[in-house]
Formats: structure tokens, C-alpha cells, sequence
């Protein structure tokens, strides 16, 4: 079935739409622009030069996407890199989501995703798969979320921190460092490891001989009060068999150790 397109949405001439895309009153949606099939930009929504998106997904009112990044003595007029969106995410209002700084670069979102009322996704940024980011949570630039994170209200984000799979942020977070998949952190600067999050292995459909694996780390870690934090990581670290879970957790903790901020994007920063 042909696009439906409302009469008063502005589309540039050489956008590539799908199959039952539909575009809504007041939509706006620049050149370069390919949408894929099924995808709904309801009204008021505004899709910036070249962004790429996928199948399925909902852009509700007043969602800003692809619009230059928040750089100072930035030219509007030159050229940015990619914003790359995936199938199946929801878009509520007043979200923005700004493409790479540099031509080649880009922000990456895959599928499934849920970003709630004015969540901000700065440029440079990677989200994975079935992440839920709650109302006004702020994503700074070069950051990385992995798949089934889930960010309460208001969450602040520093520039390159990630995000470990499965991980929970209680709301009015201020993170700053890297958080290892599977725990909750609250409170901000800096914000602390509080608990595992029993929900995110749950989602993430781990067994029970898995979930006790990664309570059993956590204990380790966090909780065991023999040495200092790093030195009870590398004596895990030694152990043999560990469970692939575990194992993430622990690589994503070694890995923060690289920078002295705890990010281990920053290590790859130019």
C-alpha cells in the first residue's frame, strides 16, 4: 500500500518511503531521508538531512530527529554523519536525536526500543536493542547502551559512559562512569552500585542457575570485604569456568579501569 501523506507535511522530493508509511499534518521530513515500511510519524515531527530508519516504528508529535548536534560554534550547513534508526522503536514527544558530528560517524539505534517524553540522545551515541529510557532522561554524546537497559525519569548521562546490559538507573541519576551489565545504580557524582537488578535477568530470560551466578559475582564484588574493589575483580577474574554473564560483568568493569574517569570510551576518544 502507498504512503499516506497529509497534505500539509513538507517532504523533500528524493525521500525513499515504504510501504504504509505514514506521515502526518505538519511533518516535516528533509532530503536524503529513508523511512521504512509500517513507520508512523503522527504530526508536528521533524526528520532531519540523510537519516536512515527502519520498519514499524512510531514518531509522536513534536519529536526533533536528526537536527545538527549541540556544538558550539557549530555551521548548520555542513555536513554531519549518520543517524541510523532500526525497526519497532516508539518515539514519544519531544524527543531529539542528533546524527555523528563527522561525516562516516554516526548514532545508532537498533530495535525495540522505548524512549518516553523528552529523552535527549546526543551525537555519536549507540543504543542496542529493547532499552526503555524514561521521561526526560539525557544521553550526553559518544555514549554506548546496551540492550535491556532501563533509565528512570530524569536520568543524567556524562559524555562516553556505557551501559552494561540489563543494568537499571533509579531516577534523577547522575551517571558519570561506566555501569557493569545486570545491576541497579542511583544518587549521582558519584553514583553507587546498589543491587543486582533481579527484574533485568528476569527480562533478559536467564535460567536460575544463571541468575545465582551472577548473585553469587555481585557478592563477590561488591559485597565480600577481604581487599579493595579492583583486587576482588582480578581474583574473580581468575577463576575457572566462569558463567558468560559474569564474565561480561567483569570485562566491563576491567574495561572502565582503563580510564581514569571509569569510561572506557574515553579511551578511544581523539
Amino acid at each position: 500500500m502507498d504512503a499516506k501523506i497529509h497534505p500539509s507535511a513538507v517532504i523533500a522530493q528524493d525521500v525513499q518511503l515504504g510501504k504504509d508509511v505514514t506521515i502526518g499534518p505538519n511533518c516535516v521530513v528533509e532530503e536524503g531521508c529513508v523511512i521504512g515500511d509500517g513507520t508512523v510519524l503522527i504530526a508536528n515531527v521533524v526528520i532531519g538531512k540523510s537519516v536512515k530508519i527502519g520498519k514499524n516504528n512510531q514518531f509522536f508529535p513534536f519529536a526533533s530527529i536528526g537536527m545538527p548536534p549541540q556544538l558550539l560554534g557549530i555551521d548548520t550547513a555542513q555536513q554531519f554523519g549518520l543517524l541510523v534508526i532500526g525497526d519497532g522503536n516508539i518515539i514519544r514527544e519531544q524527543v531529539t536525536i542528533h546524527p555523528g558530528m563527522h561525516p562516516g560517524e554516526g548514532t545508532i539505534i537498533g530495535n525495540e526500543n522505548f524512549l518516553m517524553i523528552g529523552v535527549h540522545l546526543g551525537h555519536d551515541c549507540v543504543l542496542e536493542d529493547k532499552i526503555v529510557m524514561s521521561n526526560y532522561s539525557q544521553i550526553s554524546g559518544h555514549c554506548k547502551v546496551e540492550t535491556g537497559v532501563w533509565l528512570s525519569g530524569m536520568v543524567a548521562v556524562h559524555q562516553f559512559v556505557t551501559f552494561g546490559k540489563w543494568c537499571y538507573a533509579s531516577g534523577f541519576a547522575g551517571v558519570n562512569h561506566d555501569i557493569p551489565p545486570f545491576v541497579t545504580v542511583s544518587g549521582h557524582y558519584p553514583p553507587q552500585i546498589r543491587a543486582v537488578n533481579k527484574r533485568g535477568l528476569q527480562r533478559a530470560g536467564l535460567d536460575d542457575h544463571q541468575q545465582k551466578a551472577v548473585f553469587a559475582a555481585f557478592k563477590k564484588i561488591y559485597r565480600d570485604g577481604d581487599g579493595v574493589f579492583i583486587d576482588r575483580v582480578n581474583k574473580l577474574d581468575r577463576e575457572d569456568g566462569l558463567d558468560e554473564n559474569v564474565r561480561a560483568m567483569i570485562d566491563a568493569i576491567l574495561n572502565s579501569q582503563k580510564h581514569r574517569f571509569g569510561r572506557y570510551l574515553e579511551t578511544f576518544r581523539d
